[in-house]
């Protein structure tokens, strides 16, 4: 097997390690995480809260955070969100009679938000988000997106694991 075709077995410990190794960043940067944790309570409020989970978890599975995804799957789940939802998010254009359009909508602008890099964010799909959400909402939909994508970056590159949330 070449070095690109391989498997670290050992993935789970060296992220165990990594994490006791790197920063913690609420304690290291105390002002910036305030910041965040402000900046994400102000893009959630008003949305559905279901709306806000499938939000979350989209953009933690493209970005394969698992910290959040954990998180967030846990939160959705608390909320009453069904099995089925959970485990479809990732699959949604497969599944589309799970979610609703509005749903649907949002979701695919997490997508495009999330992997802006690739193409920006097409015209149809924020068109098609535009048409669900006001104005209002829309923008703190793109508030949310882009605070999950820092959550997600930031438990990525302090090696947080999944499981070890301690809100």
């Amino acid at each position: 097997m070449n070095a690109t075709n391989s498997f670290n077995f050992n993935s789970a410990t060296n992220t165990q390690a990594a994490e006791a190794t790197r920063t913690d960043f609420a304690k290291a940067a105390p002002k910036a995480f305030r910041a965040l944790v402000g900046f994400d309570a102000a893009a959630r409020a008003g949305l559905d809260p279901a709306l806000v989970e499938l939000i979350q978890i989209r953009s933690s599975l493209i970005n394969n955070c698992a910290y959040c995804l954990h998180m967030h799957t846990n939160d959705a789940r608390k909320a009453g969100e069904s099995e089925d939802r959970l485990h479809l998010v990732a699959v949604w254009r497969e599944a589309r009679h799970f979610f609703t359009p509005k749903e649907q909508a949002a979701l695919a602008l997490t997508e495009a938000v999330t992997r802006i890099a690739d193409a920006g964010v097409p015209d149809a799909v924020y068109a098609e988000a535009a048409a669900h959400f006001d104005e209002a909402e829309l923008a703190q939909v793109i508030a949310l997106i882009c605070t999950i994508n820092t959550w997600n970056r930031v438990a990525l590159a302090t090696a947080k694991r999944a499981g070890t949330d301690q809100r």
